[in-house]
């Protein structure tokens, strides 16, 4: 059985990745939706081309991800798309956030990325495809989202690591880095968007947009898609010489490094 699975799929980004993969995957028996929240998960899987699992999970929490890899044990799917959607942000300086403010970002925007691309690679054939959402605010850092942009750039760095791994098996991973996207997560994070600053308003992009350049950049080969003129400049401006050693020191692939699956 061939699945695609996209994590945070209730909203925003997820929902929309959800959307237009929907009509351009050959090949795909089932897209798995995983988040907590099931209803809009449902709702958008009645809409749906494929036939769509809605999974309410919580990905931070150990014994879900542990039912979680027994499923996929169970099913032994070749997992033809992940999208690694799922992420959380709070806009505040870091002395007055909580502890669980900032532990929750860190488990879910890299603990939990982490751990369900361990799941899932196994389960990763040849021609299969891998999108990290990371964010433009893994370029650099930023006052008052320091532990979200430092999240984001762990996922940055997590992918560009891993595009060079598994390039010899045929795996593509793509870092998506978009700027400030028009979805819910602005509210979560900013509270009252209105008090967002400026320059970011000025580079917002719609949801639509980021997706589809996603998958296009993803069908093309391409390790990191960034959409928009502003965060592309900012993107070329601070990874440059970052570009040019990952080529030089790019490890031989070995297939045995991952365990992967026949």
């Amino acid at each position: 059985m061939n699945i695609a699975i996209i994590t945070g799929a209730s909203s925003g980004m997820g929902m929309e990745f959800a959307r237009q993969l929907d009509g351009c995957l050959g090949k795909t028996d089932e897209i798995w939706f995983l988040a907590r929240s099931k209803e809009p998960m449902e709702t958008l899987a009645a809409s749906m081309r494929i036939k769509t699992r809605v999974i309410a999970i919580d990905l931070t929490d150990e014994a879900s991800l542990k039912q979680f890899e027994e499923v996929l044990s169970i099913q032994n799917p070749k997992i033809t798309v992940l999208v690694n959607c799922a992420g959380v942000g709070i806009h505040m300086p870091f002395a007055r956030q909580s502890r669980e403010e900032i532990e929750a970002m860190i488990q879910l925007n890299i603990v939990a990325l982490t751990r369900m691309t361990m799941l899932c690679l196994p389960y990763m054939r040849k021609g299969s495809k891998l999108l990290q959402v990371s964010s433009g605010a893994a370029f650099v850092p930023q006052a008052a989202f320091a532990v979200y942009a430092a999240s984001k750039a762990y996922v940055y760095s997590l992918s560009r690591a891993l595009e060079q791994e598994l390039r010899g098996r045929g795996i593509t991973v793509t870092a998506v880095c978009p700027g400030p996207v028009n979805t819910p997560f602005l509210v979560s994070a900013y509270g009252d968007v209105s008090k967002m600053n400026p320059l970011k308003k000025l580079t917002m992009v719609k949801t639509s947009c980021v997706v589809k350049k996603a998958i296009d950049d993803c069908n093309m080969g391409k390790g990191v898609s960034v959409c928009g003129l502003p965060i592309k400049l900012l993107y070329l401006s601070t990874q440059g010489i970052q570009n040019i050693l990952l080529k030089c020191f790019r490890p031989q692939a070995d297939s045995a490094d991952i365990g992967g699956r026949s």
